[in-house]
């Protein structure tokens, strides 16, 4: 194995985690699936809850969290140390000379594999025998960018001999080039070529709905090294790097402390090193010896082996957690946010209480400063084609197609976790329900319903009205991005840093009602990141931040088209009156894809419908 590259373990998860691939300097490749991955140079991190609702989307065997594997700084220096990372395979399988044009597969023996011991980006393929070259360096060989993906989450190569050859039988063997044409780069200027009986086709043909190719699915995962026969899809021609390769299905929870008195948080906070404790015993033997304890010595040095033995146990068996459901990630969370007064204080999480913003007081309860906050995200698994975010909220527990990233029920999942601060906003429930009351309101949630409907049926998910979050989400939703979009003026932090989690649920929803917002940031360092959002959260800064931001939805740059767009009913679309001038945030930062906006529900616009929740 040979090192390629670096990537941060935080895009394992986001941009380029199991199953997608990765653009290197010289060529393509594809993260492998959990079975060929390496954990002796991973760490365990822990979040009891993340796991708890894990296990009951995945099963009980699914028991630990692990950062993805990094090399030590021991091992920078040795050249015999082995080699730790993340393993991939050279994908798509096809290249093409850079110079004569030629394409060939990597186990055809045209292109020759060149490493540089001293400069990982400069592994290459290289061509050889290319007639071209006429003894001069060997030009580079590089990745085919057309690629056929379905919907189930299969990707292979592009069936190059059958297309070319129009579905008659292919030469055997056949020498194929693909030429581009022109400097635009499109696929009417792409000609691949047979050189053994001379056909030719235009690349444009296989994007073409009157041609209709109509490709089968072969059933391949290439990162699983597996092939399931009997898809019914049809396969896509994609391009590769498209966004639309690869969406990841992720999970995250927010580090809550639940113990109330000390010993409890201690061993919260050192749960790593005492979830292998099994009886009493082993507790005084450890403490003797100084072995698993002697880090932690200093610590519980004042509770006897009885009493930190029954934290142990308390911890273990979950009577802290109350009447909450383990796999319920966000009602835990609201019910700190909600009751800060009653919320322990640990090394990752701090809240302070201060007054609403100014002159909203009517509007919201008391804003939450979150000075220190820890996330922890996992990757469940991936969709191609559609967003997995189509279909349900990402901490929901059931949702659509979900492509696996192990062949057998894994036992661990990849993790990232960061640390950093947030504001926590909270609206009044009396004046949120008298705000749904009205009719325009109840006229809007039916036309968001609707469009809701038209989204799953278009996308063949049944029931069609499942998951509809309704128009209470949307308003939280909308305000979400439209603070987002003003505090990073302010905050020094960048918009894409910055990510909205939404507590939305009726009255007569479990766990019900919520109705609040948390706009946090976090960084993978130890240290979290330097107080600017929390600072954003004082009365008087957070209400000229929120007056500010309803000013701004007033007016966009798209007037009047964007302030009359109403919920689509075709399926394209599942947003009233919002655009990327106004409402829409980046995808690391929204948590719902940039659906079920609408900014006629915070102000009133030039399609004045009677809706705006601030008046």
């Amino acid at each position: 194995m040979n090192e390629l590259g670096e990537i941060r373990p935080s895009q394992l998860i986001f941009t380029f985690g199991i199953g997608s691939l990765v653009d290197l300097p010289n060529m393509s490749a594809m993260i492998m699936g959990l079975d060929d991955w390496d954990i002796r140079y991973s760490q365990e991190i822990e979040e009891d809850r993340l796991i708890a609702a894990v296990q009951r989307r995945l099963g009980a065997q699914m028991t630990k969290l692990y950062l993805p594997p990094i090399k030590l700084e021991s091992m920078e220096a040795d050249p015999a140390a082995p080699a730790v990372g993340v393993p991939v395979v050279p994908f798509p399988r096809w290249l093409r000379c850079t110079l004569c044009d030629t394409l060939a597969t990597v186990e055809s023996g045209v292109y020759k594999l060149v490493q540089d011991p001293y400069r990982s980006d400069k592994t290459q393929y290289v061509h050889q025998g290319c007639l071209k070259s006429q003894g001069n360096k060997a030009p580079s060989a590089i990745s085919v960018r057309f690629l056929l993906a379905c919907r189930e989450g299969h990707l292979t190569d592009f069936p190059w001999l059958n297309f070319v050859h129009k579905g008659n039988v292919p030469c055997r063997p056949a020498t194929l080039s693909l030429r581009e044409f022109g400097a635009s780069g499109d696929a009417s200027d792409i000609i691949v070529k047979c050189h053994s009986c001379g056909t030719e086709r235009r690349m444009a043909d296989a994007f073409s709905q009157d041609q209709n190719p109509n490709f089968a699915c072969p059933g391949h995962h290439p990162h699983l090294r597996l092939i399931e026969q009997g898809c019914a899809e049809n396969a896509k021609p994609i391009l590769l790097g498209s966004s639309n390769s690869w969406f990841p299905s992720s999970l995250s929870a927010l580090s809550i402390p639940r113990a109330v008195d000390k010993l409890g948080k201690l061993v919260e906070e050192q749960w790593l090193e005492l979830k292998d404790t099994e009886e009493l015993d082993e507790v005084r033997l450890l403490r003797k010896k100084l072995h698993k304890f002697q880090t932690l010595i200093h610590l519980f040095s004042e509770y006897s082996d009885q009493d930190i033995w029954s934290a142990i146990e308390a911890k273990r068996t979950g009577r802290q957690q109350g009447d909450v459901p383990a796999e319920d990630l966000k009602l835990p969370e609201w019910q700190i946010f909600s009751n800060p007064a009653s919320a322990g204080e640990s090394a990752d999480f701090k809240l302070r209480a201060v007054a609403p913003p100014n002159s909203f007081a009517a509007f919201f309860e008391e804003t939450v400063l979150v000075e220190r906050i820890r996330e922890v995200r996992t990757l469940l698994g991936f969709t191609r084609i559609e967003s997995n975010a189509d279909f349900a909220e990402a901490t929901v527990i059931e949702d659509g197609r979900l492509t696996r990233i192990s062949r057998e029920s894994p036992r661990w999942l990849p993790a990232s976790e960061v640390r950093g601060e947030g504001v926590f906003l909270r609206i009044r429930e009396e004046v949120l329900l008298s705000w749904q009351a009205k009719a325009e309101v109840q006229q809007l949630q039916q036309e968001f319903l609707d469009s809701h409907k038209a989204w799953r049926k278009l996308r063949k998910l049944e029931p069609l009205d499942e998951g509809f979050p309704g128009i209470r989400l949307v308003l939280l939703h909308s305000l979400a991005h439209a603070l987002m979009r003003q505090i990073v003026l302010d905050c020094g932090y960048t918009a894409s840093s910055v990510r909205e989690r939404l507590y939305s649920r009726n009255p007569d929803e479990e766990g019900g009602p919520m109705a609040g917002i948390l706009l946090y940031t976090a960084a993978p360092d130890s240290e979290g990141t330097l107080g600017g959002l929390v600072e954003m959260g004082e009365p008087l800064t957070m209400g000229r931040h929120v007056q500010q931001a309803l000013e701004s939805m007033r007016l966009c740059a798209s007037d009047p088209l964007c302030a009359e767009h109403r919920p689509d009913i075709l399926g394209r679309g599942i947003q009233g009156a919002c655009c990327h001038a106004c409402q829409f945030a980046s995808e690391t930062s929204c948590e719902r894809g940039n659906r079920y906006l609408d900014r006629s529900l915070l102000v009133d616009t030039f399609a004045d419908r009677g809706t705006a929740f601030f008046d």
